[in-house]
C-alpha cells in the first residue's frame, strides 16, 4: 500500500510541477485513461496527447490531495481541488477568455506491477461550465 500512495503522489506532484515526462513515467505503457464525461482513451501516446491538449487549454494546479489505497496497494483513489486558469476554447465548450475557476475532484486508479494501469477522473463539468460563464447545459 505505502508503495501505491507513493506513486500516486509522484503522479500528482510531477503535474503540479508540470514535468509530463515524470506524469508519463507512473503510468503502464498501455494505461487506461477515463476522461470525465468522455470517452476513454488507451496507452501512453493517447495520455500524452492528452496532457498537452490540457496543457494549451488549461493551467490547472491540484490542492488539498488526499489519497487513499487498498490494503494490497492494487486500487487507489484521490481526492483534490483544481484551481484553475482556462486558457485557450476546449471543443464544445464555452470560450475561453483566462476565466478562473476552483473545482472538486476525484479520481480512481487501478495500479499493476508498480505503476498505473488505470486512472479515471471525475468532476461536475456543469459546475465547471457555470464558473467559466457558460450554461449549465453547454457541454
Amino acid at each position: 500500500m505505502n508503495q501505491t500512495l507513493a506513486l500516486i503522489e509522484r503522479y500528482y506532484t510531477a503535474f503540479n510541477v508540470g514535468d509530463r515526462e515524470a506524469v508519463l513515467t507512473c503510468l503502464t505503457e498501455n494505461v487506461a485513461h477515463d476522461i470525465n464525461q468522455g470517452e476513454r482513451q488507451t496507452g501512453k501516446a493517447a495520455f500524452a496527447a492528452f496532457l498537452a491538449h490540457m496543457d494549451r487549454c488549461y493551467a490547472e494546479q491540484l490542492a488539498d490531495i488526499t489519497i487513499m489505497a487498498t490494503p494490497d496497494g492494487k486500487r487507489a483513489a484521490a481526492e483534490f481541488v483544481v484551481h484553475g486558469q482556462y486558457l485557450a476554447t476546449d471543443e464544445g465548450l464555452p470560450e475561453a477568455t483566462g476565466q478562473r475557476y476552483i473545482l472538486p475532484a476525484g479520481a480512481f486508479f487501478t495500479i499493476e506491477n508498480g505503476l498505473i494501469a488505470r486512472v479515471s477522473v471525475y468532476y461536475n463539468l456543469p459546475d465547471w461550465t457555470r464558473q467559466v460563464g457558460g450554461r449549465a447545459d453547454n457541454r
